[in-house]
C-alpha cells in the first residue's frame, strides 16, 4: 500500500525572516571580507574608510556610564524587548510544519479510465454515518492513505464504549455500502455538549 508523503508548509511571514537572515549573512560576509583584507596587510585606513569598522569601535569603546542616563535605558531596553518580540516571532514562523499530503483513492482503472474517489467524499461518507447516532452532535472525519480517523462530540456521557463501538460499525457499513475498500476506522471523543456536561458528574 502506497505511504503518504511528507510536506512543509511555511507561513507567509517566514519570508520576512529569510529576509532578515539574509542581511545579517551579507554583513558577516562583508565584514569576513574585511578582516581578511587586514590579514593581507591592507592600510587599515582603507578599509575603514570602506566599512567603517574602526569609527563604530571608537564610539562604543569611548562610551562611559554617564552617557547611559535616564533616557536612554528605557529607549535601549524597549528596542530590546521590541527586537526580541520581533525575532522570535520570525523564528517561530521560520519553523516548517509538516502535514500529510493526501491522494485520491483508485477504485477502479482501464483502457478507458480511472474511477477515483476525493479524500473529502470519504470524509463526508464517514461523517454522515457518524451523525445517524442518536449520542453524536458533531463528528469530523479525516482519511489517511493507511486509515480514516472520525472525531466525535457527543450529547450525553452515558454508554461511551457502545456508542464509540456503534459508530465504528456505522461507518465501516457506510463504506461498504459505497462500494469502497475496507479500511481501518479510528474513532476517537473530542468533546460533550456544553449545556449537557453535568452528566458527567
Amino acid at each position: 500500500m502506497l505511504r503518504q508523503r511528507l510536506r512543509s508548509r511555511t507561513s507567509p511571514v517566514a519570508y520576512v525572516g529569510k529576509a532578515v537572515l539574509i542581511v545579517f549573512s551579507l554583513a558577516l560576509i562583508w565584514y569576513g571580507l574585511m578582516l581578511t583584507l587586514l590579514a593581507l596587510k591592507v592600510s587599515p585606513g582603507s578599509i575603514d574608510a570602506v566599512s567603517g569598522y574602526r569609527s563604530a569601535y571608537d564610539y562604543l569603546a569611548g562610551l562611559v556610564p554617564t552617557d547611559v542616563d535616564g533616557q536612554v535605558r528605557p529607549i535601549a531596553g524597549l528596542g530590546g524587548f521590541a527586537a526580541f518580540l520581533l525575532f522570535g516571532y520570525l523564528a517561530l514562523k521560520a519553523i516548517p510544519r509538516p502535514y500529510l499530503a493526501r491522494r485520491d483513492l483508485r477504485l477502479a482503472e482501464d483502457e478507458r479510465g480511472t474511477l477515483d474517489v476525493e479524500p473529502r467524499a470519504i470524509e463526508r461518507i464517514a461523517e454522515a454515518a457518524a451523525g445517524e447516532h442518536p449520542a453524536v452532535s458533531a463528528a469530523t472525519g479525516r482519511y489517511g492513505t493507511d486509515d480514516l480517523s472520525v472525531d466525535l462530540s457527543v450529547e450525553r456521557a452515558r454508554d461511551l464504549t457502545e456508542t464509540l463501538t456503534d459508530v465504528q460499525d456505522r461507518v465501516h457499513h457506510a463504506l461498504h455500502m459505497h462500494g469502497l475498500p475496507a479500511t481501518p476506522v479510528n474513532v476517537t471523543l473530542t468533546g460533550f455538549d456544553r449545556k449537557l456536561r453535568r452528566e458527567l458528574s
